[in-house]
């Protein structure tokens, strides 16, 4: 009997040539006519990046708002990100945040398409869209299980087997316990995850993937609003890292449910048959607690640290969704060329119900606060009943798109695409009729030119429409967004394909882009509520690069860096970092393969917001106050050495310069980020 051997290289694991979320159409990363980033698995467990936010941290454009521990926004070129799907279906994110913390565990990686995507979403901003591709079942039986212990009483386990049942059934399912504390004073996070997802093929031409996961989340001590950033005097109140504002009985407490089932058929040869059907439920209880001015215009006095007041409330929120997406795919010949085509139709329905109480008559609803450093949650629990207010909001979309790449010479392709939106909301929100009932038509058009193996030219122009939630002074709906997006760039294969280089100018521009405006009163509920302002116009343009894969034997990684100047409205302009760098490298040693070396920088641009004017009671009255946060980088270290084939440890450690910076400035309100600390994880593969 011969004995056969075969040699090979390990993958580069932060170089991923496919991605799925900028088209329907069989394109490469090098193929799509914009900017695609992609955070693959290798880079998620390099860096222990477990949760959503960590992971968009390291994106080349995703800029994290972190305005609250369990409330966050994002931004890319300079606008909201508000597309988050999965596997290519989702609707835009109600009031354009995420809430609670989202595991990483579920999802092979991580893909965001740069600029609009109006085919693949049709509703949304023209900055970025991003898609959490879930972990399927793999070709042969394989599991893992790992542990991590870390700073602040950080303990997580994790589990993730995929097993080979017969020719026609493969399965994988995925289990989290994670359970943490904090550098906040009072706050903690646990989480339990279980997904289990399978591809069942009854013949050669079909494949049907269906999956469920169920999570929990429990915080407790969660913020609500954040800190005052000044006192009365102007001067910056620079308060600990660890202060937190929650009440001692704060929590925010999120179940999710999610079910998928995914059909694939080949037609003929050439065609292919393509349904999904996404189902999600979500339940939302919490209570919080904010603090807020007693007088503006006295602020906190610099002396004391007294002036503020703190106002609890009980928030409960219900959301359903559920989408349908159906499409044929496939090729066909004409004109001497070989060229595709994608015809489909979505159906999305979003509906959702909450309610804020408040408490009016104990005093417990609106205590008189300490001064912050003296501040340690004591404070009695509300009677939540009074005030009752809320929403009840059906959002349903339907779409019909059509998506072609003509094939004018080998090197020349034309994409086209359009989509047909009708986006209709009914129901009322805190006593504002949210009643809305629009449609528009939203194209494409992308062009490349291989000019060899490895250089492709690139230009797209793509536009977006969303209807918005947000409110004015008057607390009436603000008009539809819409935004148009250019691009032109290059792509390019280097050191013999085991990296790609990608460069892209940029032009994008927003109209009625809701920018906040302060508090206003609500006549339903008699509390202050952020308002928003429409602006007339707001341009961005810039350039962005980025270039990974393996960049010298041994070197793994990924390297980003954008640039952009915004113009239209300066607190925008103000609040929003134009400059980002980030890149995460891993090292082998040749001779020692089994370590491996990382280091992953973010760095920003300094980033201010003018808070007002100093008031009369102040020898400096009339100055204005300004919060600003200076330029600041953060540098993350990794360790990890396999000491046998199945048994992998790795140390990690963030933050290693110990950098002390807020998280953002997108509200007038704040809190610092995590200062250093650290983390060890043991893995076991089988």
């Amino acid at each position: 009997m011969e004995r056969l051997e075969i040699h090979g290289e390990r993958q580069s694991g932060y170089l991923n040539e496919d991605q799925q979320s900028a088209s329907k159409l069989d394109l490469s990363v090098q193929e799509t006519p914009q900017m695609v980033t992609v955070i693959s698995a290798e880079q998620l467990k390099d860096f222990s990046l477990n949760d959503l936010n960590s992971a968009l941290e390291t994106s080349a454009t995703i800029n994290v708002e972190q305005v609250e521990t369990d409330r966050v926004y994002y931004s890319a070129r300079g606008f909201a990100v508000n597309n988050f799907q999965m596997d290519g279906l989702g609707l835009p994110l109600i009031n354009d945040n995420t809430h609670g913390r989202i595991d990483a565990a579920l999802y092979e990686r991580i893909e965001v398409v740069h600029g609009a995507n109006g085919v693949m979403t049709g509703i949304g901003s023209p900055s970025a869209t991003v898609n959490l591709v879930r972990k399927r079942p793999t070709g042969e039986n394989q599991g893992s299980v790992s542990t991590t212990v870390g700073s602040w009483d950080t303990y997580r386990m994790e589990a993730d087997v995929s097993a080979v049942l017969n020719d026609a059934l493969r399965v994988r399912a995925v289990a989290v316990v994670d359970d943490r504390g904090s550098y906040l004073d009072r706050y903690s996070n646990a989480t339990k995850l279980g997904y289990v997802v399978a591809d069942y093929a009854p013949n050669a031409d079909t494949l049907i993937t269906f999956g469920h996961s169920e999570s929990q989340g429990n915080t407790d001590g969660n913020l609500w609003g954040a800190l005052t950033l000044y006192y009365g005097d102007g001067t910056p109140t620079d308060f600990a890292a660890s202060t937190n504002i929650a009440a001692n009985w704060s929590d925010w407490n999120i179940n999710e449910s999610r079910s998928f089932i995914d059909l694939e058929t080949a037609l003929s040869d050439y065609w292919n048959l393509r349904v999904a059907y996404n189902r999600v439920r979500t339940d939302e209880d919490s209570y919080l607690f904010y603090t807020y001015l007693i007088d503006p215009v006295a602020g906190l006095d610099p002396e004391t640290g007294l002036g503020l007041m703190g106002y609890g409330s009980e928030y409960d929120l219900d959301d359903k969704q559920d989408s349908i997406d159906a499409y044929v795919s496939g090729r066909f010949r004409a004109w001497g060329q070989e060229h595709e085509l994608v015809v489909g139709a979505n159906y999305a329905r979003m509906d959702y119900v909450d309610y804020s109480l408040y408490d009016n008559h104990t005093g417990n609803g609106f205590p008189e606060m300490p001064a912050l450093p003296d501040w340690h949650g004591n404070t009695p629990f509300p009677e939540f009943t009074d005030n009752r207010a809320g929403s009840a909001i059906d959002n349903t979309q339907k779409a019909v798109y059509v998506q072609t790449r003509l094939s004018l010479t080998d090197s020349w392709k034309v994409l086209l695409g359009g989509r047909y939106n009708s986006f209709e909301t009914e129901g009322e929100g805190y006593g504002v009729d949210e009643s809305r009932d629009d449609s528009e038509f939203v194209p494409y058009f992308g062009m490349t030119f291989a000019l060899n193996d490895a250089v492709t030219l690139y230009g797209s122009y793509t536009e977006t429409f969303m209807a918005q939630n947000l409110r004015d002074e008057n607390f009436a709906r603000l008009p539809a967004l819409t935004g148009k997006n250019s691009e032109v760039g290059v792509k390019a294969e280097l050191f013999d394909n085991a990296a790609l280089l990608s460069l892209a100018y940029f032009d994008v521009q927003q109209e009625n882009l809701g920018v906040g405006a302060g508090d206003a009163i609500n006549p339903e509920t008699g509390v202050p509520e952020p308002v928003y302002r429409a602006v007339d116009g707001i341009q961005s343009k810039g350039f962005e690069l980025e270039l990974s894969g393996e960049l010298l034997p041994g070197l793994q990684g990924s390297i980003a860096a954008t640039a952009f100047a915004m113009d239209g409205d300066q607190v925008v302009e103000d609040y929003t970092p134009e400059n980002l760098f980030r890149t995460s490298l891993t090292y082998r040693p040749q001779g020692l393969e089994q370590l491996k070396l990382g280091a992953s920088y973010i760095w920003q641009d300094s980033i201010s917001r003018v808070q007002g004017v100093v008031g009369p009671m102040y020898d400096n009255a009339g100055e204005t106050i300004i919060t600003r946060q200076d330029a600041y980088g953060r540098l993350n270290l990794m360790v990890s050495y396999q000491f046998t084939e199945a048994l992998q440890g790795s140390l990690n450690a963030n933050n290693v310069t110990d950098e002390k910076y807020l998280n953002s400035l997108y509200w007038a309100q704040g809190y610092y980020g995590a200062p250093r600390n650290f983390s060890a994880n043991l893995t076991y593969r089988f």
